[in-house]
Formats: C-alpha cells, structure tokens, sequence
C-alpha cells in the first residue's frame, strides 16, 4: 500500500505523560477520540507496538488506516528516534522526514529543530498542532504560543515554521510553588482563579523586568497584607506567564493560542493585559494537522 491510499487516519499524539489517539474520516472529520495515561514514560523499552494495539488496535483492523504519531514517542525515550528536522519546515518537510515503523502504514512524525542565539532548540508534538490551526483558521502567517510546562512561541512564514522558542514557565512556576520559600505560605491549589491577582502579576512582570526580582514579591506583598493568601497562586501565576510574555514583538497585535482550555484561558487574559488580541484552540489543532499531513503525503 502506497502512504496516504487510506481511507482513514489513526492519529496519535503521543507525550510524556499521556497517549491521545482519534480515527479521522476521509475528510479529517473527527469520528472518535481516546485518551489513556500510557505516556512514553511508562512505556517499557519493546512494548509500543502493544500499547498502540491495547488503546486503538481495533482502528487499526482497517487494512486500507494509515497511522500518523505525532510527539515524544519519536524521542529518543519512545518508540523509536525519529530525527528532528530543521527549520524553515513546512507539510511538505514533514512528510519527506517521517520515520517509518510499517512503511505505508505506521510512522513517526520527525519534530523540528532550530537555533536560537547559537544555541539549539527542539520540540516535537507542537509542530503539528501549529500547522493544524493554521489551516483550521486559513493563516500562513503568525505568532502562536502553546502553553504547558515547557511553552513554546512559534513564528509562521508562508506557511512554515520559521523558528521557534522554548521556554520553563510551567516547571518554573511548579519550582517556585512547590520547592521555594514560597511554599511555605502559599495556599494549596483549588483550581481557582484570582483574576485581579492575577493580571496585576502580569503587570508586575513586565514593570519589574525580571522574575528573579518579581518573584519574592509574592512573599513580601503577603507580609505586609498588601496581598491575600488566596490571591498568591494567582499573582505567581501572573508573574510567570507574564515574564514569558513580556519578550514579545511589540509589533505583534495577534496570537494563536494552543492548549487546554485553563491554560490558553490565562494566557488570553495575560495577553489582554498587555494589549494584544489572541484566538484560542485545543486537542483540534493536532487531528487538523496529523490530517494535512497525511494529504501531504497522497500529493507526494
């Protein structure tokens, strides 16, 4: 079977922590979703083909499916190493870079690689997810932003990723809460939000310049009662995404946002604080563009 001579698409997006699988129709339709907590991490070095068989094996009956698994799977802690491809990249890279598991059947998505100041920077996963919104919302040219432990800001040129930036907010911010002499005095999570809190972090980020500085503030506004102990969490919260955002092109009036909905909804806010619009979208993204990518592959 020739790749892309399906009648359906197995996507899988595969992560550290979790597994997401959907069977996508002929026209990208989403006809199903399954998610499982089998993340490469507790996958045992030889057992992937199985684990793949125990969440989706019965898509997989489908002699005419293609599988397209976009993320760390292609790590090298996952399935097999799938080498990165270096930006600018688009589809068409893409499909000329995937690693195949069953040639015109299974395959690793590559990830992208680019150079930042000299230094290296990658990311595997979230190179889908943009090509998916920006044919979701007809773009070939843009800023999106993907929150999460490691966010990633992501520059789009014609229709390719130009480059690209990593940066700690989520495991900056679980350090500080959970491992600083924050912890001491801020409040146990109860998935609330402060929003005033929140957005006066934002605004403090970006008066302060530096989240080495910003960041004892939420201990010593406390002292003085000048912040609630419900308001913490929100004001760190503040202060990190702000201190991501605060490197921003100022040109930028737009950003495409990227992940869950809690995450994308504090970034909206952050960004609104600052004067740029943004647009929102979630698990979508990733099926769009496993999909494209697969289309990609009928016209090679």
């Amino acid at each position: 079977m020739q790749p892309g001579m399906n009648n359906s698409l197995v996507a899988v997006d595969w992560g550290t922590s979790a597994l997401r699988t959907a069977l996508l129709g002929p026209a990208g339709e989403v006809l199903e979703e399954r998610t499982s907590p089998r993340g490469i991490l507790t996958v045992e070095a030889g057992a992937f083909p199985q684990v793949l068989q125990e969440t989706c094996g019965d898509w997989l009956q489908d002699p005419a499916a293609l599988c397209l698994v976009s993320g760390m799977a292609g790590s090298r802690n996952g399935w097999r190493e799938a080498p990165y491809c270096p930006c600018p990249a688009g589809f068409t890279e893409l499909a000329q870079a995937l690693t195949w598991i069953e040639p015109g059947r299974i395959a690793l998505v590559p990830g992208l690689t680019c150079e930042n100041d000299g230094v290296p920077d990658v990311m595997r996963g979230e190179e889908v997810q943009v090509f998916g919104a920006m044919s979701l919302l007809g773009m070939q040219d843009g800023l999106f932003v993907l929150p999460g432990t490691h966010s990633k800001r992501v520059e789009v040129h014609e229709g390719r990723i130009r480059s690209f930036a990593t940066f700690m907010s989520g495991e900056c911010y679980a350090l500080l809460k959970e491992h600083s002499i924050l912890a001491r005095t801020l409040p146990a999570e109860d998935g609330r939000m402060d929003e005033e809190a929140f957005k006066r972090g934002v605004r403090q980020a970006h008066q302060t310049g530096s989240l080495l500085r910003s960041a004892f503030s939420v201990r010593s506004l406390a002292l003085f009662n000048r912040l609630s102990n419900e308001g913490m969490g929100s004001y760190l919260s503040g202060l990190v995404i702000g201190e991501e955002l605060r490197l921003r092109d100022p040109a930028v009036h737009d950003v495409v946002l990227i992940g869950s909905e809690t995450l994308t909804q504090r970034y909206a806010l952050a960004l609104q604080v600052l004067g740029v619009a943004s647009r929102s979208l979630g698990s979508e993204a990733a099926w769009q563009g496993l999909w494209r990518l697969s289309q990609t592959l009928e016209r090679a």
